[in-house]
């Protein structure tokens, strides 16, 4: 997929280095076809590491795709230079006027709080109810995906007693669902955080439809009847090294924490972990973008949200 991004954006050089096609801005303005426009609210604090993953994954189609970068007003980021964010971000009061074809929503570290004590939850809600009439699509991930069915459907998070941490093994529970397409019976998938949602509360909810789940880390995939909501409660969009990247960073903050499952080789974080999710992660970041956005969007985009 070509992806229509600026020539200095650091995940720039990353993806050109990974022989993935990222488009420049003349070369877009040559085609004479619609782009997607997609926005993505970015609430994780390694904003740039996050960006190159999202982006990765939105790049194995053939669709031309604008991205623009959003961060809150409400919170501002410790862990990303303020000259990154001045040069690369927006915030909701300068886009709240336009449509999108699709959004997405990432995690945050801060599921251990209540979602009201959440800094910027006033400003997430009224993002996410803007939705409804701004964007085709949303796609929510960890954190968000819990923000999102607790806001919408009044769906509860629950603490675990320890964290959800490695790489779990994932069935279907749908089928001839456009979002599974091409995908295994078992697929494997990261997961990184402290509470979860119960599959019982879900299933009293009509709107909602179960389409994953682990049987050691709970359910993974969901979506509203009409996917204008799709939810995942892992992170698919995960480096090979990123579990390892938490894992060091928590011990030397002294945490008490595990050795994530099935990640290291022999359970020895000195052995390099393979990623055994990509695949799975591309395919349904793009069946995502083609059955969800591209296919049922409207050609004229400031109709998104009025037919």
């Amino acid at each position: 997929m070509p992806i229509k991004i600026s020539d200095s954006l650091p995940a720039r050089a990353v993806l050109d280095s990974e022989n993935i096609f990222v488009m420049t801005d003349l070369r877009a303005a040559s085609q004479d076809i619609r782009p997607l426009k997609l926005v993505i609210l970015n609430l994780m604090p390694t904003k740039i590491v996050t960006e190159t993953q999202l982006l990765r994954c939105l790049s194995n189609t053939p669709l031309q795709i604008e991205i623009d970068l959003l961060q809150t007003s409400t919170y501002k980021s410790k862990n990303t230079a303020e000259e990154h964010l001045l040069n690369f971000y927006t915030t909701f009061d300068k886009i709240k006027n336009n449509r999108y074809d699709g959004m997405i929503i990432t995690g945050a570290p801060v599921e251990n709080l209540q979602f009201e004590d959440v800094a910027y939850w006033n400003e997430l809600c009224e993002i996410m109810d803007w939705t409804e009439s701004h964007v085709h699509s949303t796609f929510f991930i960890c954190w968000g995906a819990q923000a999102a069915l607790y806001h919408f459907y009044g769906v509860e998070k629950y603490p675990l007693e320890n964290k959800m941490f490695g790489v779990y093994e994932h069935k279907l529970c749908a089928r001839n669902i456009p979002l599974l397409r091409g995908f295994d019976d078992v697929f494997f998938a990261p997961h990184s955080r402290y509470t979860t949602i119960l599959s019982s509360d879900i299933e009293h909810v009509d709107d909602l439809q179960i389409l994953s789940v682990s049987d050691a880390a709970g359910v993974y995939m969901l979506t509203d009847k009409i996917g204008r909501r799709i939810f995942v409660t892992g992170h698919s969009e995960y480096d090979a090294d990123t579990l390892s990247r938490e894992y060091f960073r928590d011990v030397a903050r002294g945490l008490d924490i595990k050795v994530p499952y099935n990640y290291f080789p022999n359970d020895d974080p000195k052995n390099s972990p393979p990623q055994t999710w990509r695949s799975h992660g591309h395919l349904l970041f793009s069946n995502w973008l083609n059955y969800y956005v591209y296919q049922t969007t409207p050609y004229d985009i400031q109709t998104v949200g009025v037919i």
